[in-house]
């Protein structure tokens, strides 16, 4: 894989891991219709996608890092009495039901999903339709702080779906948000911080894995480069989408979703 490849699937990382349109799908779309990065072994592919995940990772942490740091500390002081103590433990409870189900089915649904590009289209569009209508007919009557434990408990249970690539970890979050009554720019922050510990999961569980150090070893630079790209462009995306989303619906997104879904499904067919 060279550096060109490298910086476009880290570009891609780092858009579609906020943007309600699926990473993973995004990086299998490229990788294996495009051919951005198709050379890469079989027994790295994942391990690098890992790690973009990886980059995404360190810009929430950085974008949020007072936020986090009042979570945590308030959480274990003054516990849910307070609102961002509230909010730590409410992530804890939503992160519950994606990590059980992750542990237990995620080998099999990779096995799977991964390679089934039709399974992947289908998730593109439906979710993609759902999403816009979810914001269009749900109301905005909380923000992050109002939020109850049931609202955290059924946004982390939509996190399930996102297992399945297509269907896209921030855009079921989000749509659960908004479906619950969150604003836009509360649905978002809620996904982003939700984000985090699911993706840390991910990312331990894979590293204790058979060869995985022994792979990143033997290819430092490239997932360094892929790294470092994802992690500014994830910074970038978060900012401007939460602008965004103060004035805008997800109607762009539903018309891309479906569009990508369309080009996916007529490759299955004429190749």
């Amino acid at each position: 894989m060279d550096i060109i490849e490298i910086l476009i699937l880290g570009f891609i990382q780092g858009i579609a891991e906020f943007l309600p349109i699926s990473s993973s799908a995004h990086l299998i779309i490229f990788r294996d219709i495009f051919g951005i990065g198709s050379g890469i072994s079989s027994n790295m592919d994942l391990t690098f996608d890992i790690a973009l995940h990886f980059g995404t990772l360190l810009a929430i942490g950085v974008f949020f890092f007072t936020d986090f740091i009042k979570m945590i500390s308030k959480g274990f002081t003054k516990g849910i009495k307070d609102n961002d103590g509230k909010i730590l433990w409410y992530l804890v409870a939503a992160t519950i039901p994606a990590a059980i189900v992750g542990v237990l089915f995620e080998d099999s649904i990779e096995s799977v999903v991964r390679s089934n590009y039709v399974v992947i289209a289908i998730a593109l569009a439906v979710m993609g339709i759902i999403i816009y209508l979810a914001d269009k007919y749900s109301k905005e009557t909380k923000t992050i702080k109002k939020m109850t434990l049931k609202d955290a408990i059924l946004i982390g249970c939509s996190q399930v779906f996102a297992l399945i690539p297509g269907f896209s970890r921030s855009g079921t979050t989000i749509a659960a948000g908004r479906i619950l009554g969150l604003e836009r720019e509360s649905a978002a922050k809620f996904s982003f911080y939700l984000s985090a510990p699911v993706v840390l999961g991910a990312v331990v569980l894979h590293l204790i894995k058979g060869t995985t150090l022994s792979v990143i070893v033997a290819n430092l630079g490239t997932f360094i480069l892929g790294i470092l790209v994802s992690f500014v462009v994830g910074l970038l995306c978060i900012k401007y989408l939460l602008k965004y989303l103060q004035k805008h619906n997800f109607k762009v997104f539903m018309v891309y979703r479906v569009a990508l879904a369309v080009v996916v499904l007529v490759y299955i067919f004429v190749r």
